[in-house]
């Protein structure tokens, strides 16, 4: 069974998600809480896994890498949630979506050009039992990449 967040637990993800090295104490001050039931509350969202507290890369910082967008075409429809289990199971992709539209999976992860992409997707996407094609594009100049996109819009 799937936990709802209430107003407390969301006011916690929400501080965490712009800092997650602030203590219990202060996000316990700021709601008006005991630091006991904010410590109890990640503790509890990090045991469901509906939290994960982790370090991100930030992707302005890699002048030698670029973020690549892979998008997947199977053979039939009935293969498509195989294909991308098997795509999450490489430790290069930061992200396996299935996808409606044009394509249907999308993956993303960080390449040193478009010759390391080529060789990546020659290599360890289009080897993949049921995948039809694919189709590449490169990230050439990011304006806004928010690292906590993750994050589920009100």
């Amino acid at each position: 069974m799937r936990r709802e967040l209430d107003s407390t637990d969301i006011a916690i993800v929400e501080r965490l998600s712009h800092d997650a090295r602030v203590s219990n104490r202060e996000i316990a001050e700021a709601l008006g809480v005991t630091e006991g039931t904010v410590r109890a509350r990640v503790k509890r969202m990090e045991e469901e896994k509906l939290i994960r507290i982790t370090a991100v890369t930030n992707i302005d910082r890699f002048r030698d890498a670029a973020l690549a967008y892979i998008w997947v075409e199977v053979e039939r429809s009935g293969q498509t949630r195989e294909v991308a289990r098997t795509m999450a199971t490489i430790p290069e992709l930061g992200f396996v979506g299935v996808m409606l539209g044009r394509s249907d999976i999308l993956a993303i992860t960080m390449v040193r050009n478009a010759e390391h992409l080529a060789e990546f997707v020659h290599q360890r996407i289009s080897a993949i039992a049921g995948v039809r094609g694919t189709q590449s594009t490169l990230g050439a100049n990011f304006l806004k990449h928010d690292y906590r996109m993750a994050r589920i819009v009100n």
